[in-house]
């Protein structure tokens, strides 16, 4: 009898404790949530006063570009080096700050992740972005856009690669698995790792995969194929192919269309133009910068990758 009192009292003591954790991690998740969002709003707020400020006509200029680093060295002093010079030069565009806004509370950015993505211009690499005001027939299953979804180009110095360094295709698929957390912040909202070199078999041939993931968002599986050099028609072939694969063999029938993203180290118009690339709603390709760029070469390359993503779907800019 005390036997099958103890037993008892251990199980409701393990269901209470449980209960008991899950409503402690619930509630720090969502004070993490909250004290994050508060934090990204103030920043917002002090950014859009500070665009008040500077833009109150050309008369202002001068006094402008005096204002920040006056205004950074007695912040700091107050309130620490989250402040400082850079901190406060804030997002100018009303429609990306707004969104840089939306994203940081949807996905709990830290501000060292805003930082980054401010940075890096993660609302103009989109491709959806890049399309701007035209229209597209594209999959949209419940109003997921999978142009939101693929950055070109996409930055990754978080492998660690110096701006020359040589590497092999194993070695940058070992780079981007040794830092999985960092590729998939970089891929964005959604994204799930299903595995590396993923074995597929048909009846006379077997295939590798480089990179697999899922996006929950989008309801499909997303692949890459990784290449060190410029992108070429084979390539092309090789990504169509292996997402045609992937539908019929591993799709389950709840999974919208698979995408193929091809990483490489820089993309061709011709090849937009007359491969099968052009006009597929599944097939991708992207440049990687495996180190961080310049903001104006990092512009550049974006503007050069909206002409391509253009060419692929034959639109005019």
């Amino acid at each position: 009898m005390e036997k099958n009192k103890l037993q008892h009292l251990n199980i409701t003591t393990d269901k209470l404790f449980d209960d008991i954790r899950n409503i402690i991690e619930q509630g720090r998740r969502q004070a993490y949530a909250a004290a994050g969002q508060a934090a990204i709003m103030t920043y917002w707020n002090v950014g859009r006063r500070i665009v008040e400020e500077e833009q109150q006509g050309e008369s202002r200029a001068a006094y402008g570009s005096k204002l920040i680093p006056a205004l950074a060295y007695r912040l700091s002093v107050e309130y620490g080096s989250g402040y400082g010079k850079r901190n406060l030069a804030s997002v100018s565009n009303i429609q990306a700050r707004e969104w840089y806004m939306k994203a940081a509370a949807e996905n709990m950015w830290s501000f060292k992740e805003l930082e980054r993505n401010i940075s890096t211009q993660y609302y103009e690499r989109r491709l959806a972005k890049q399309l701007g005001n035209r229209t597209l027939p594209m999959p949209q299953p419940e109003h997921i856009d999978p142009l939101e979804y693929i950055k070109n180009p996409m930055v990754a110095e978080f492998m660690g690669f110096q701006q020359d360094t040589k590497f092999s295709e194993s070695e940058l698929e070992q780079a981007l698995i040794d830092n999985l957390e960092k590729f998939i912040m970089e891929l964005g909202r959604g994204f799930a790792f299903v595995e590396r070199q993923q074995h597929i078999v048909t009846d006379t041939t077997d295939f590798y995969i480089d990179l697999v993931f899922y996006n929950f968002k989008m309801k499909r599986f997303v692949i890459f194929e990784l290449k060190t050099h410029k992108l070429t028609h084979q390539d092309i072939g090789q990504l169509d192919m292996y997402v045609r694969m992937y539908d019929d063999l591993m799709k389950e029938e709840e999974d919208n269309p698979t995408i193929g993203v091809l990483l490489c180290t820089d993309t061709d118009d011709t090849i937009a133009k007359y491969s099968v690339l052009h006009g597929n709603e599944q097939l991708f390709a992207a440049k990687y910068m495996a180190y961080m760029p310049t903001e104006e070469e990092l512009a550049r390359v974006i503007e050069q990758q909206k002409r391509f993503f253009l060419e692929q779907h034959g639109m005019e800019e």
